[in-house]
């Protein structure tokens, strides 16, 4: 048995009755069960329709997105999450580059990272190499003052933990930022790399080893060993190439907002709902969401 979910924006819903209704007819599924008025309903099907990543392409263009998935085991124990555009709407390090003065030239190489075209490590030492000098002061004028949350991503963390979940946030990004969006968020851990300061001033490197595409996978593997659950038990998102081994080797893996790199290797993709589609996706109703 597989579930059809389909869903869309919360801030602009545009899921109506007659689509729900029109789909369900012709995949001769289940009856549907709405999980938030116009923004996500689902239904049962008994196996995947041929037909279904032209109707997938059809709904894109609707500004909806469809996730079809196995019914078992879709909720999932634990949260294992990206932070750069995906838990935050901001690249941290495009962030201080702007601040340096070299926003342009760092966000390109940002961007060609993350759809794979370059080398993630050598991508991050380029561009912190550019930041040297900077006072280590400038962290927490970003935090204040550049960086917003992706909406949705307190309910997605409070829900899954409220129903017994763990949460991990793991960044190729760094450790003054994702603590503090952790603790915002209510992770239980988070894993980054750590910018080396001396005499109050960015050196322009990252202290070794860096966390990258490799170091997420082994997350994964670490942390489901250490909570004695297994990767098929955990819910993981990102945005770019550097998480695409977590996301192929978790339970459910999602390309949210994916940069089309990553797109063409994800089967979940999520480009119009925000973080509480993670929630949508296990069967949550918003009725069941914690405070967010």
């Amino acid at each position: 048995m597989y579930i059809a979910t389909l869903l869309t924006n919360p801030a602009a819903p545009t899921l109506d009755a007659a689509t729900v209704e029109n789909l369900r007819n012709a995949w001769g599924g289940g009856e549907a069960q709405w999980l938030a008025t116009g923004e996500a309903a689902e239904f049962s099907i008994a196996q995947v329709p041929g037909n279904a990543e032209d109707v997938w392409t059809a709904l894109q263009a609707e500004q909806i997105d469809l996730i079809i998935q196995p019914a078992e085991g879709r909720r999932k124990k634990m949260l294992l999450a990206d932070m750069d555009s995906t838990m935050i709407q901001q690249e941290c390090i495009d962030e201080l580059a702007a601040e340096a003065g070299v926003g342009e030239r760092v966000a390109e190489i940002t961007a060609k990272a993350m759809n794979g075209e370059l080398d993630f490590e050598g991508a991050i030492d380029e561009r912190v190499g550019l930041l040297k000098d900077l006072p280590e002061s400038i962290i927490d004028h970003v935090l204040q003052t550049r960086i917003d949350l992706m909406p949705g991503g307190k309910a997605l963390v409070q829900t899954m933990k409220s129903n017994g979940g763990y949460a991990a946030l793991v960044s190729g990004g760094f450790t003054a930022f994702t603590a503090k969006v952790a603790a915002e968020l209510g992770f239980d851990e988070n894993r980054a790399n750590t910018l080396e300061v001396e005499s109050g001033a960015l050196t322009g490197r990252v202290v070794r080893p860096i966390l990258g595409r490799e170091a997420k996978l082994e997350a994964l593997n670490e942390i489901t060993s250490s909570l004695e659950i297994s990767p098929e038990d955990v819910m993981a998102v990102g945005d770019g190439m550097n998480d695409l081994l977590m996301l192929q080797n978790a339970g459910t893996g999602v390309a949210l907002h994916g940069k089309p790199a990553l797109q063409a290797e994800c089967k979940v993709k999520i480009n119009h709902g925000d973080l509480t589609a993670l929630l949508y996706i296990q069967g949550y109703a918003k009725s069941e969401f914690a405070a967010g």
